[in-house]
């Protein structure tokens, strides 16, 4: 749902293991157990556990101090029995929302955007009256705006989610070729009743505010937002696989992408042919694990913008996640602490299908990044709230040893 912090679902029974799949990279006999350390055999095992809960493919690039380990396990494709590799390039969702983060920061380097500026003085017709007086760069940057999510309005059957005798996976089937313009979405966006003052606390996630950050950097810099990043943030940081897609179908290697939308597509369906409109230039990226963690890498060592800019983007607020989870949210930045394991951030995100999470330590000594090919796996009780799944404790197990190292480490649960 081109969303941060939601959880994933699980798939039909009885389905058929695949090899697991690993690499390791520069990785010494003697690694071990700790936060600096890696230990391929148990990340390995954590990642087969997340399979064996009912994850069809899951492929991941851990990093510690220098050392690379790389895994997959299971299916690429439950029909084929095709094993996912763990440089396959994947949807990454909202991940891209960083990317639009670090590219409207490095114009506020350049003196042609200011980030407590109205956003009405840049595009007066976009978002135009009082609203484009209220609304700073800053507050669509961090989800303060108040405007609303197009989403329920661009997928008419999901508006009363998650009142499930009222919703229909109708409008997934129904989009999966069609055509949006940003302008369309925004619309929908700025039309649907606010959901907050700009400036309030806290933040309401809202893919609107992406779009309409991608009108401002297409204004400011005279070309799309798309080319932009890619010569300026892609580039930049040195990244191989990482695109924009120019059609519904993803280039290169990948997995298929199946989605359960909590239990109301059984058994989950295929939607790896989309086309990305829908979500716009604040969702619709293609990358792979080794880049993500390239990428975070190199924006948090001051390569991509400079360090001013990056405390910046790391300057936090309560924001309240599409799922309804309270997640502290900066400029494109998520933060995240776990007691006795330290600070990390990342951002996570989902498309129809696909889940991506990457997170780095604030010293930069320790990433993870992760995909999985089944999202909204937890089938929804009658109050609307998603029910606990096996694959909950496998992600949040193998998310602990990536990210802290030892068993007896702090669970990490970055969704």
């Amino acid at each position: 749902m081109a969303c941060a912090g939601v959880t994933v679902l699980g798939v039909s029974a009885g389905m058929a293991a695949a090899p697991a799949s690993g690499e390791t990279a520069v990785v010494p006999a003697g690694a071990t157990n700790s936060l600096t350390g890696l230990d391929p055999a148990g990340l390995q095992s954590a990642m087969d556990e997340v399979h064996r809960a009912g994850m069809p493919g899951v492929f991941a690039e851990v990093r510690s101090d220098g050392r690379v380990w790389r895994g997959a396990s299971g299916v690429a494709d439950l029909a084929t029995g095709r094993p996912v590799t763990p440089r396959m390039v994947q949807r990454v969702g909202s991940l891209a929302k960083t990317f639009v983060a670090a590219a409207v920061l490095q114009q506020v380097e350049k003196g042609r955007i200011e980030l407590d500026a109205p956003i009405g003085r840049y595009l007066p017709l976009v978002v135009p009256g009082e609203r484009g007086k209220k609304i700073t760069v800053r507050m669509l940057l961090n989800h303060t705006s108040g405007i609303s999510e197009y989403l329920g309005y661009a997928f008419p059957s999901l508006q009363k989610f998650p009142s499930l005798p009222d919703t229909s996976p109708k409008s997934l089937d129904d989009n999966r070729f069609r055509r949006f313009t940003p302008a369309e979405l925004i619309e929908m966006g700025l039309k649907a009743p606010a959901v907050g003052e700009p400036g309030g606390s806290p933040g309401v996630y809202a893919n609107t505010n992406y779009l309409i950050l991608g009108e401002l950097l297409e204004k400011v810099t005279g070309t799309t937002a798309e080319k932009y990043i890619t010569r300026n943030v892609i580039q930049r940081a040195g990244l191989k696989h990482t695109t924009f897609p120019d059609g519904p179908r993803i280039k290169g290697p990948h997995p298929r992408m199946y989605e359960a939308f909590f239990g109301l597509i059984d058994p989950p369906r295929d939607y790896s042919v989309y086309d990305m409109s829908w979500t716009g230039i604040g969702a619709s990226l293609v990358s792979t694990m080794e880049d993500l963690n390239r990428f975070y890498g190199r924006l948090l060592d001051g390569k991509i913008v400079k360090p001013s800019s990056l405390a910046e983007m790391r300057r936090t607020g309560p924001v309240i996640s599409q799922t309804g989870q309270k997640i502290s949210y900066g400029l494109g930045l998520h933060e995240l602490t776990i007691p006795g394991c330290g600070t990390f951030w990342g951002n996570d995100g989902t498309v129809w299908g696909a889940q991506t999470e990457s997170w780095i330590r604030a010293d930069g000594k320790r990433q993870v990044s992760v995909a999985m090919n089944l999202v909204r796996w937890n089938k929804i009780d009658s109050s609307g709230r998603p029910q606990h799944h096996p694959i909950d404790d496998a992600l949040s197990a193998f998310k602990r040893k990536a990210l802290c190292g030892g068993e007896d480490a702090p669970a990490a649960n970055p969704s």
